[in-house]
């Protein structure tokens, strides 16, 4: 699941996301999963809405969420408890370190409801992210 402005990866700011588009992030998510041998949803919004119903509705089709929430990472309430409502093992991933940036991005309204953060690794970090929530639900 990735928040807001994401659809503009490969354009936006560069030097701090990287060059990759959201196209080829679902791409190499589409492959890693089939590698794992798991399925894959993938979805964007600009609209907190539509996220939380995204979240709502996974409940009755997914094991868990791979979430990037971008900047309603440190504002949505909502988000935070929509993932908290459907009680779905949830990872949080950024292409960057969000400790690293500005102040503001320093908390996450995400963290406490998922069962880990991956930040920092550009497009690698939803990799890493996809990686440990199929190692976690295995582990059931």
């Amino acid at each position: 699941m990735h928040g807001p402005n994401l659809n503009l990866l490969g354009l936006r700011e560069p030097g701090i996301y990287g060059s990759k588009t959201l196209v080829q992030i679902n791409e190499i998510l589409e492959s890693d999963s089939r590698k794992l041998q798991v399925s894959l949803s993938c979805l964007q919004s600009n609209c907190e809405g539509i996220l939380v119903d995204a979240i709502h509705d996974a409940r009755n089709h997914h094991q868990g969420i791979l979430i990037n929430a971008a900047a309603y990472t440190h504002t949505s309430v909502a988000i935070r408890d929509a993932l908290a409502a459907v009680q779905m093992p949830t990872v949080e991933v950024h292409l960057s370190n969000i400790y690293n940036r500005e102040e503001f991005r320093h908390y996450s309204y995400i963290a406490p409801v998922a069962i880990g953060q991956i930040s920092g690794f550009g497009a690698d970090s939803y990799r890493l992210g996809l990686q440990a929530l199929v190692n976690y639900l295995q582990q059931k």
